[in-house]
């Protein structure tokens, strides 16, 4: 009898043990996540660098790259593992709360919207992603300019100082020999072009398909027959 106790007073720590381990291996929804795909019935439909973080005191943001768009709360069903988030700043979800599947990396939610099934996988994320217009943002001096185009000529862009400037505030300025070209700029939230709108009637919007390079960007014109591109390295001040 005394045996069996012993193996008891063993036993019981060891349980607990077990127990806090496994209470601390056990996946939590909490922390930052980035989406990884958008799948609608067979379509995909995935938004550059979107994410959403879950907060412990059952608060929530999300946002595009450096910008947070959406903040309110959030509530997990722990036993039918339903999630239903509300967006203090945004529109009343009419939908069911979505149905979540979760590891320790990586998590989907699935629920039926407008009779199409809808699943979204995310990942789990140490750091904010960015967008194609956190790219693109910045200061980028002309270094190649091939066809003739509304922005920039063709010619030896070498030898001059044009440059084109990405504000925070998506405004933009392109600086050339003949003068200054002001307008706002949108980026597209699912592929990386962007579209240029200057202001008055002289120049004509365009849309430019990006490439990306380690400090350098590339933009082709879209919706034209001809070959026309504009290389920009990025820099740090105006060009004399």
């Amino acid at each position: 009898m005394q045996n069996k106790n012993i193996k008891k007073k063993h036993l019981l720590p060891l349980i607990a043990i077990l127990f806090l381990i496994s209470c601390e291996n056990k996946p939590t929804i909490e922390g930052l996540w980035m989406v990884k795909s958008v799948a609608v019935g067979d379509e995909e439909n995935t938004p550059n660098a979107r994410w959403t973080r879950f907060n412990s005191d059952l608060t929530q943001e999300s946002g595009n790259g450096r910008f947070q768009h959406s903040y309110g709360t959030w509530k997990l069903n722990p036993k039918t593992n339903e999630l239903s988030i509300e967006n203090t700043n945004g529109l009343k979800d009419l939908n069911e709360p979505f149905v979540v599947t979760l590891n320790q990396d990586q998590m989907t939610w699935s629920r039926t919207e407008e009779g199409q099934q809808l699943k979204v996988t995310l990942v789990r994320s140490s750091q904010l992603p960015e967008t194609y217009g956190d790219k693109i943002m910045g200061l980028w001096k002309l270094e190649e300019a091939i066809g003739n185009g509304n922005y920039f000529k063709q010619s030896d862009a070498t030898k001059t100082n044009d440059y084109l400037l990405f504000r925070w505030d998506k405004r933009f300025v392109i600086g050339t020999q003949e003068g200054k070209i002001n307008g706002v700029y949108n980026v597209h939230g699912h592929k990386p072009e962007v579209e240029l709108i200057p202001y008055g009637d002289q120049v004509k919007r365009d849309f430019w398909k990006i490439k990306y390079d380690e400090n350098s960007i590339t933009l082709k014109l879209l919706n034209t027959d001809s070959l026309v591109t504009r290389r920009f390295k990025r820099i740090h001040k105006f060009p004399n």
